[in-house]
């Protein structure tokens, strides 16, 4: 059985973040991860997390409401890059998080490419013991985001060559940037490092979409240190929605498909 992790900041938005790890754990998740933990300090996530796992986090990807979207393929922005990507691996570190995901930026061109190759390689030599994600974004959500396509990224990480870095599969991003994302599953699975989940095209629950959910279960159950995190908008409240996480786990009736 694969393990399933709440995204903190999507998720059981009913009560504060810090007391959200205690409602995943009570609702059946087996860990959560949170975009951007960074509003909290490390002792007071250690304490709301209480041994409940943490899967991953996003490196702080600047100010987000001026248009930051990460730095790691801005050319330019290498200090600002270093400083995201080191105060997220603390985090990590202190809280026991395998990955971070590292956003790249609205950026283009080769040269954006190269600083990201630089970027990323420099970031895995920094934190030894962590992994790596980067994850294309579909260009409707994330207008101008460097990193839009699932072959430019297995592109991008066979240049790299590492096997702690590898790429975050969004099921929903997939399906808006290429349409079928079984297809995308198929073909990039082997580069997979964490999956993300909702429903298409709402992403509220997950299901739908002619994507078989309990496929990629039994097939991430194969994938060691590969979590399924539940990454979408509660149609209703968070708990009220769970039936597919029940289902999952039991597989007691069909998702999708």
């Amino acid at each position: 059985m694969p393990r399933f992790a709440a995204n903190l900041t999507l998720l059981f938005t009913e009560v504060p973040m810090l007391d959200r790890p205690d409602w995943a754990r009570r609702t059946g998740f087996d860990g959560v991860e949170v975009l951007f933990p960074y509003d909290h300090p490390v002792a007071e996530w250690e304490k709301a997390l209480a041994g409940l796992p943490l899967a991953l986090i996003n490196a702080p990807p600047g100010d987000w409401a001026s248009g930051d979207r990460g730095f790691a393929a801005r050319p330019g922005y290498e200090t600002a890059f270093r400083d995201s990507f080191l105060r997220a691996a603390d985090y990590a570190t202190r809280l026991g998080a395998p990955r971070i995901h590292v956003m790249a930026g609205v950026a283009k061109g080769p040269q954006a490419e190269g600083t990201y190759v630089e970027n990323l390689t420099w970031a895995l030599a920094q934190a030894p013991d962590l992994g790596i994600c980067i994850e294309p974004l579909n260009p409707e959500d994330m207008p101008g985001y460097f990193l839009n396509d699932y072959d430019q990224a297995a592109r991008i990480l066979d240049d790299i060559g590492n096997p702690r870095i590898g790429l975050q599969f969004d099921l929903w991003h997939a399906a808006r940037l290429h349409g079928d994302p079984g297809a995308v599953w198929r073909d990039h699975a082997c580069r997979t490092a964490h999956v993300q989940i909702a429903g298409f095209p709402s992403r509220n629950e997950p299901g739908g979409g002619g994507f078989s959910l309990p496929a990629l279960c039994d097939a991430v159950d194969g994938m060691e240190g590969v979590w399924i995190a539940a990454e979408y908008r509660p149609a209703r409240g968070t708990a009220q929605g769970l039936t597919w996480l029940q289902a999952l786990k039991s597989r007691g009736m069909p998702i999708g498909g």
